[in-house]
Protein backbone atom coordinates (compact mmCIF):
# COMPACT_ATOMS: atom_id res chain seq x y z
CA UNK A 1 0.00 0.00 0.00
CA UNK A 2 1.38 3.46 -0.70
CA UNK A 3 2.47 5.86 1.69
CA UNK A 4 -0.25 9.37 0.94
CA UNK A 5 2.42 12.19 1.94
CA UNK A 6 0.63 15.30 0.61
CA UNK A 7 0.88 17.00 3.88
CA UNK A 8 4.38 17.78 4.94
CA UNK A 9 6.51 20.30 6.66
CA UNK A 10 8.55 23.21 4.52
CA UNK A 11 12.01 22.82 4.50
CA UNK A 12 12.07 26.48 7.60
CA UNK A 13 9.06 27.98 8.74
CA UNK A 14 8.51 31.91 7.43
CA UNK A 15 7.25 34.95 8.89
CA UNK A 16 4.63 36.31 6.63
CA UNK A 17 1.39 38.41 6.61
CA UNK A 18 -1.91 36.76 5.78
CA UNK A 19 -4.85 38.26 4.15
CA UNK A 20 -7.60 38.18 6.27
CA UNK A 21 -10.09 37.76 3.85
CA UNK A 22 -9.00 33.77 3.89
CA UNK A 23 -9.10 33.96 7.58
CA UNK A 24 -12.16 36.26 9.28
CA UNK A 25 -15.55 36.67 8.94
CA UNK A 26 -14.92 40.36 8.84
CA UNK A 27 -11.64 40.73 7.58
CA UNK A 28 -9.13 43.58 9.01
CA UNK A 29 -6.39 43.95 6.18
CA UNK A 30 -3.10 41.51 6.52
CA UNK A 31 -2.19 40.17 10.21
CA UNK A 32 1.11 38.20 11.21
CA UNK A 33 1.41 34.11 10.77
CA UNK A 34 3.79 31.79 10.10
CA UNK A 35 3.54 29.28 7.41
CA UNK A 36 4.56 25.72 8.17
CA UNK A 37 3.89 23.39 5.92
CA UNK A 38 2.23 22.40 2.72
CA UNK A 39 -0.66 20.18 1.36
CA UNK A 40 -1.09 19.07 -2.27
CA UNK A 41 -4.57 18.15 -3.56
CA UNK A 42 -4.58 17.17 -6.95
CA UNK A 43 -6.48 19.81 -9.16
CA UNK A 44 -6.15 22.65 -6.58
CA UNK A 45 -3.57 25.42 -5.36
CA UNK A 46 -0.45 24.28 -2.53
CA UNK A 47 -2.32 24.73 0.87
CA UNK A 48 -0.24 26.48 3.32
CA UNK A 49 -0.79 25.86 6.81
CA UNK A 50 -0.37 28.79 9.13
CA UNK A 51 -0.44 29.58 12.31
CA UNK A 52 -2.06 33.16 13.99
CA UNK A 53 -0.53 35.11 16.61
CA UNK A 54 -3.82 34.36 18.29
CA UNK A 55 -2.70 30.20 17.78
CA UNK A 56 -5.47 29.88 15.59
CA UNK A 57 -4.05 27.19 12.92
CA UNK A 58 -5.56 27.53 9.27
CA UNK A 59 -5.25 24.52 6.78
CA UNK A 60 -4.84 24.92 2.87
CA UNK A 61 -4.64 29.04 2.70
CA UNK A 62 -3.68 29.52 -1.07
CA UNK A 63 -0.59 31.07 -1.79
CA UNK A 64 -2.03 34.48 -3.30
CA UNK A 65 -3.54 34.93 0.36
CA UNK A 66 0.25 35.68 1.47
CA UNK A 67 2.40 38.24 1.79
CA UNK A 68 6.17 38.30 3.37
CA UNK A 69 5.11 42.55 3.53
CA UNK A 70 2.76 44.08 5.88
CA UNK A 71 1.17 45.75 3.08
CA UNK A 72 1.93 44.03 -0.21
CA UNK A 73 2.82 45.84 -3.37
CA UNK A 74 0.48 44.09 -5.43
CA UNK A 75 -3.30 44.09 -3.62
CA UNK A 76 -4.49 42.22 -6.52
CA UNK A 77 -2.31 39.38 -6.59
CA UNK A 78 -4.31 35.95 -8.10
CA UNK A 79 -4.14 32.33 -7.54
CA UNK A 80 -2.67 32.52 -11.27
CA UNK A 81 -0.03 35.23 -10.48
CA UNK A 82 0.93 32.41 -7.29
CA UNK A 83 0.72 29.49 -8.95
CA UNK A 84 1.15 28.23 -12.83
CA UNK A 85 -0.30 24.73 -12.45
CA UNK A 86 -2.50 23.45 -10.18
CA UNK A 87 -1.24 20.36 -8.24
CA UNK A 88 -0.81 16.95 -10.05
CA UNK A 89 0.24 14.75 -7.51
CA UNK A 90 -0.66 13.86 -3.65
CA UNK A 91 2.80 13.04 -2.72
CA UNK A 92 5.71 15.51 -2.62
CA UNK A 93 9.38 15.80 -1.52
CA UNK A 94 10.60 19.26 -0.62
CA UNK A 95 14.11 20.66 -0.67
CA UNK A 96 15.93 23.77 0.43
CA UNK A 97 18.61 23.38 -1.88
CA UNK A 98 21.65 24.99 -0.13
CA UNK A 99 23.62 26.45 -3.36
CA UNK A 100 20.33 28.01 -4.62
CA UNK A 101 19.47 29.02 -0.93
CA UNK A 102 18.74 33.15 -1.45
CA UNK A 103 19.87 33.29 -4.66
CA UNK A 104 18.15 36.05 -6.74
CA UNK A 105 16.13 34.92 -9.53
CA UNK A 106 13.09 35.98 -12.08
CA UNK A 107 10.04 34.47 -12.43
CA UNK A 108 8.23 34.04 -15.76
CA UNK A 109 4.60 34.88 -13.44
CA UNK A 110 2.70 34.68 -17.31
CA UNK A 111 3.87 35.47 -21.19
CA UNK A 112 4.08 39.01 -20.21
CA UNK A 113 5.02 39.53 -16.48
CA UNK A 114 8.94 38.64 -14.96
CA UNK A 115 9.21 39.89 -11.83
CA UNK A 116 12.52 39.19 -9.55
CA UNK A 117 12.90 37.78 -6.38
CA UNK A 118 14.72 35.18 -3.99
CA UNK A 119 14.40 31.90 -4.00
CA UNK A 120 12.78 30.11 -0.79
CA UNK A 121 12.66 26.36 -1.64
CA UNK A 122 11.83 23.52 -4.17
CA UNK A 123 9.14 20.91 -4.58
CA UNK A 124 9.07 17.91 -6.24
CA UNK A 125 5.81 15.69 -7.22
CA UNK A 126 6.02 11.87 -6.79
CA UNK A 127 4.81 8.79 -7.71
CA UNK A 128 2.03 10.33 -11.00
CA UNK A 129 2.11 9.75 -14.16
CA UNK A 130 3.42 13.18 -15.75
CA UNK A 131 6.58 12.95 -13.14
CA UNK A 132 7.00 9.50 -14.92
CA UNK A 133 7.66 11.17 -18.31
CA UNK A 134 10.84 13.75 -18.63
CA UNK A 135 8.75 16.01 -20.62
CA UNK A 136 6.06 16.21 -18.15
CA UNK A 137 8.22 16.19 -14.89
CA UNK A 138 8.31 19.55 -13.33
CA UNK A 139 10.02 20.63 -9.82
CA UNK A 140 8.59 23.80 -8.49
CA UNK A 141 10.66 26.53 -7.17
CA UNK A 142 9.08 28.76 -4.14
CA UNK A 143 10.03 32.21 -4.60
CA UNK A 144 9.59 35.34 -2.51
CA UNK A 145 8.88 38.32 -5.13
CA UNK A 146 10.68 41.51 -4.48
CA UNK A 147 6.94 42.67 -4.28
CA UNK A 148 6.72 40.55 -1.15
CA UNK A 149 4.23 38.05 -2.91
CA UNK A 150 4.96 33.94 -3.08
CA UNK A 151 4.82 32.96 -6.63
CA UNK A 152 5.28 29.20 -7.39
CA UNK A 153 6.59 28.53 -11.22
CA UNK A 154 8.56 24.98 -12.66
CA UNK A 155 12.20 25.36 -13.27
CA UNK A 156 11.72 26.18 -16.68
CA UNK A 157 10.04 29.41 -15.87
CA UNK A 158 13.03 30.29 -13.47
CA UNK A 159 16.35 31.99 -14.08
CA UNK A 160 19.18 32.55 -11.38
CA UNK A 161 21.28 35.10 -10.81
CA UNK A 162 24.78 34.00 -9.48
CA UNK A 163 27.11 36.54 -9.23
CA UNK A 164 30.35 34.83 -9.00
CA UNK A 165 29.26 32.06 -11.70
CA UNK A 166 26.03 33.18 -14.01
CA UNK A 167 27.08 36.49 -16.47
CA UNK A 168 23.13 37.00 -17.38
CA UNK A 169 23.50 40.44 -15.15
CA UNK A 170 19.77 41.46 -17.00
CA UNK A 171 18.32 38.20 -15.68
CA UNK A 172 16.97 38.06 -19.60
CA UNK A 173 16.06 34.15 -20.26
CA UNK A 174 17.85 32.45 -22.46
CA UNK A 175 16.79 31.29 -26.07
CA UNK A 176 17.32 27.86 -27.55
CA UNK A 177 17.40 25.46 -24.84
CA UNK A 178 15.57 22.37 -25.12
CA UNK A 179 13.24 20.10 -22.71
CA UNK A 180 14.89 16.90 -21.90
CA UNK A 181 12.48 14.45 -23.15
CA UNK A 182 14.78 11.02 -23.03
CA UNK A 183 14.62 8.44 -20.12
CA UNK A 184 18.32 6.66 -19.60
CA UNK A 185 19.30 3.50 -18.83
CA UNK A 186 22.05 1.05 -18.46
CA UNK A 187 19.82 -2.10 -19.09
CA UNK A 188 17.43 -2.39 -21.60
Amino acid sequence: MQKNISIGSIPKHRYVWVDTNFTHKEPIGYIPAVWFALNSVVGRTWGLHIMLESGAFFRNVPPHAISFLDKPDELTWEAKDAQRWDCYSQNWSGIDYTYLSTLRCKAAISSEARLVGSYLFSVCPLDDAFTAYPEQAKEFMFIELDNGRLTIQPTNYVIFEEKSFTTNDKLEFPKGLKSSNEIYSVED
